[in-house]
Parts: C-alpha cells; structure tokens; sequence
C-alpha cells in the first residue's frame, strides 16, 4: 500500500491543536474535516467502538469549554451545531485509525501523530535549553557581574574629557 504521507501540511495539523483540559487535543470537527468524512459519520465510529475510546483518549467539551474556544478561534466556520464537540487526545487520535480503516485515514493518522511528536520534541527542547541557561546564569552570575562591572571601569575612564595641557 502506498500512502500519501504529505497529504496534510504540518502547518494546518499543528492550527487544529487545542490546549484543553492541559491536554493537548484535536476537535472531532477538525479531524472529521482532515480525514475527508463528516462529524457525524466520525462520532458514529467512535460510538460503535466506544470501549476503544476512554476519558483520557476522548471527551466531551462543557458549555464553557466551547466557548471559550469560539472566542479564541473567531470564525463563522463553527455555525449552529446542535451536537457538542468531542475533544481527542493524541492516543485517541492514534486509536481513530483503526476505527476509521480507509487509506486516507490511515495516511492523515500517521501525519497527525508525526506532529503531536514533533511539538513534544520541541517543547522538551525549550525545556531543556530553559534550564541549561538557567544553570548558567547560577554559576555564573557573579562572575560575569564581575566583568560588566570591570568593563563599566574602563569605558569610563576613555570617556573622561581629558584636561587641557597649556593656556
């Protein structure tokens, strides 16, 4: 079987990522859009599989939830839904593949899931880099205090007017 695994730019998977819950999620609608089928046919799946789909793989989004995220997105593009909107974590984003069997689906899973560890690797990077510099600034705090101070000394002294020798 031969895939399209650039089906989907990076760019458009990483604008459909939500931070809910401090969880990192994708909205049943975007992924439904992503995988070329509609929400309902999407949340069909998921119910006739529903024991694949545990709390800390999917959930429901509260009335606050919701609205919190139309003031944050700021598009007409959410309409009038009559339905709520399911949030998926990355492990339930991993488990639509075998719930969704197409090739489509399975080329954008692999894409998604290629995302989510690209922004884990990124954010375990800043962290990483956040405390080496903190480390540094530690050790070596006083010691470059000393050589801004040492430096400030000697500016000064060049910018001193020099006294006139004569008249």
């Amino acid at each position: 079987m031969n895939l399209n695994l650039s089906i989907i730019p990076s760019e458009k998977v990483v604008s459909k990522i939500y931070i809910i819950r401090n969880k990192k999620v994708m909205l049943d609608k975007d992924l439904a859009e992503l995988y070329g089928v509609a929400k309902r046919v999407l949340n069909q799946a998921v119910k006739r599989n529903s024991k694949r789909f545990p709390e800390d793989f999917m959930f429901e989004l509260d009335k606050r939830e919701v609205q919190n995220l139309k003031s944050q997105i700021v598009t007409s593009s959410w309409g009038g839904a009559r339905k709520g909107f399911f949030a998926f974590t990355e492990q339930g984003v991993a488990m639509l593949a075998s719930v969704l069997n197409s090739d489509r689906a399975i080329s954008v899973n692999i894409q998604i899931i290629r995302t989510f560890v690209k922004i884990r690797e990124l954010l375990a990077t800043n962290e990483a880099l956040q405390r080496k510099v903190m480390e540094m600034e530690r050790k070596y705090d006083g010691k470059v205090k000393e050589i801004f101070d040492t430096l400030g000394f000697l500016l000064e002294d060049k910018i001193k007017p020099k006294k006139e020798i004569g008249f």
